[in-house]
């Protein structure tokens, strides 16, 4: 065990470790850069492979998985189900792999927004970071919102659901404005026992399937050819799962949000990012498969959101199982703390590159004896709860809107970060600076093109079901976000930069501030877990990544 104990000592050294290795780096000409340093780097990089590994995880496993399946079920049906998934978590694949390119060599808190500035425009930037921060705001509010869901299964003894609500929003303000440790630590736990419930939910499902449930025979796959099965409503029920999944999927991004708070980020944010589709296709595409197999589509108030009709609650209880429902709400209320607890994280990184960066004044920019943005974590934890107020109004027609805000919100992201990796390995390669890259996305360039283009068709096809018939109200829910977006972007460039604003030049590109350099203890420990073999290697990564 001695490597695992000198591998633990190494990790703790690094704790310590003050980021001013990038001002080394900085051009002595350029105050403006050395300032933006001094900002993006003063927080606490504390956040270990393991806590990583299980953010990761945490990100995936959410609402959007429990509460969003029924709905994308009965409106599109079982195959729909199923081919948006895997539709969408091969573009997520992509563009993790495009992310992890320029996080692994920039690990800032600002992520892919700040790249969206340095390797796009200014305007550019502008839009992307508020169209996400508002994403985990909506995100916070949706969460909030779900509550009310899930405890609809206890209505008969909890009338009052929005005290219970209003007690776990202000836990979330607890956890995020504390050491950073403790957000890493209860994204850990929660994500241990959403990774645990999924895989009972899968050896449950094929119980159920082979014949333990109430007709007490073998389903198969009945309900793939069951009345308008397995493509319900044709193509406009193919591409309404579309905002589904991506509400599902979204926050795998924000995962390199967490890079300027990382341990050696050149090492941790690509290992953890390569395993992205193995994850995708096990929690995602294995949960669509079997809950098409084992749900008929036209399940009775399936498309509402009240978790008594969740699939997952209803695979539970048809196997009979004692109590299956209120463990399976339980979970799904933990999920639902979680996903609350990463969105105001990350939202609150956001809210502090706006100061960061220089698009508002200084107001998010002061740091607690925890270097922890308080001020951000504040403001975008009381926009976030502004939001959840309008669940008065009813909390299934917000549920909607919010997941609707919030997918075409995270296929906005995505497109922009497909487009940015083109124009940062464009820049990268005239500058003759190739040979720097930590991580090199194999897709080059054919996976951010099938980013961008195919990002961008289901950005425009996503809301088609509102055309035919017309309903205003269900366009300006799959469209508002889009709006939002151009709006944030024309102000920027037009009332702001008087239309001066250009994108800037391969030549011009930026490829020297924020850069990674790694300590001499970290290139050691490198090249010490490169001599590892067999059973001493297995020891090491186990201990890197789960102690």
């Amino acid at each position: 065990m001695s490597s695992i104990t000198s591998h633990e000592k190494k990790q703790e050294k690094l704790a310590t470790y003050d980021l001013e290795r990038t001002a080394i780096d900085e051009d002595d000409n350029s105050s403006t850069s050395n300032k933006h340093v001094e900002k993006s780097e003063n927080l606490n990089r504390q956040l270990t492979p393991r806590l990583i590994n299980m953010i990761t995880l945490a990100g995936v496993i959410g609402t959007g998985l429990f509460l969003s399946t029924g709905r994308a079920l009965a409106t599109g049906g079982p195959l729909s189900l199923l081919l948006g998934y895997m539709i969408i978590g091969l573009l997520v694949f992509f563009v993790m792999l495009a992310l992890s390119e320029m996080s692994s060599l920039y690990p800032v808190s600002g992520s892919f927004t700040q790249y969206a500035r340095r390797f796009g425009s200014e305007s550019l930037g502008f839009a992307v970071l508020i169209n996400y921060w508002f994403n985990d705001a909506c995100s916070v509010a949706s969460d909030m919102t779900a509550i009310s869901l899930v405890i609809d299964y206890y209505n008969d003894h909890l009338k009052y659901w929005y005290v219970i609500s209003i007690v776990i929003w202000v836990f979330l303000l607890f956890l995020n404005v504390i050491h950073v440790r403790v957000y890493a630590e209860a994204e850990y736990w929660l994500a241990l026992l959403k990774v645990i419930t999924i895989i009972i939910f899968f050896i449950v499902s094929i119980i159920c399937n082979a014949g333990v449930n109430p007709s007490h025979e073998y389903i198969g796959f009945k309900y793939w050819s069951y009345k308008d099965a397995p493509f319900v409503h044709g193509f406009r029920g193919f591409s309404s799962v579309f905002v589904s999944a991506a509400f599902a999927l979204g926050g795998l991004e924000s995962i390199s949000l967490t890079a300027g708070e990382t341990k050696n980020p050149t090492k941790t944010i690509p290992k953890t990012i390569k395993t992205t589709f193995t994850r995708i296709i096990v929690f995602y595409v294995f949960t669509a498969f079997f809950i098409g197999m084992n749900i008929p589509y036209d399940y009775p108030n399936l498309s509402t959101k009240t978790t008594a009709t969740s699939p997952f609650t209803l695979v539970f209880q048809q196997v009979g199982a004692k109590g299956g429902g209120s463990y399976m709400n339980t979970v799904i209320l933990l999920s639902i703390i979680s996903a609350g607890n990463h969105a105001l994280y990350a939202g609150s990184r956001l809210a502090f590159n706006l100061s960061s960066q220089g698009f508002i004044p200084k107001i998010f920019l002061p740091l607690n004896r925890f270097k922890i943005p308080y001020v951000a974590v504040i403001v975008t934890w009381l926009v976030g709860g502004l939001c959840f107020a309008s669940a008065f109004v009813g909390s299934g027609e917000l549920f909607n809107w919010l997941q609707s805000i919030v997918g075409i919100s995270n296929l906005l992201s995505w497109f922009f970060i497909g487009v940015t990796s083109l124009r940062f390995r464009r820049g990268i390669e005239l500058q003759g600076r190739t040979h720097e890259l930590i991580f090199k996305n194999w897709t080059y360039p054919l996976g951010p093109w099938f980013i961008i283009i195919f990002g961008g068709f289901v950005i425009l096809v996503q809301g088609w079901s509102t055309f035919s018939p017309f309903s205003v109200s269900d366009f300006f829910q799959s469209y508002l976000e889009l709006g939002v977006f151009l709006i944030c972007f024309v102000f920027w460039w037009l009332i702001v930069k008087r239309g001066k604003d250009k994108f800037v030049r391969a030549k011009d590109m930026d490829f020297d501030t924020d850069k990674y350099i790694q300590t001499q203890e970290e290139l050691e420990e490198d090249d010490y877990s490169k001599t590892l073999k067999g059973w001493s290697k297995f020891k090491y990564n186990f201990a890197d990544n789960f102690l």
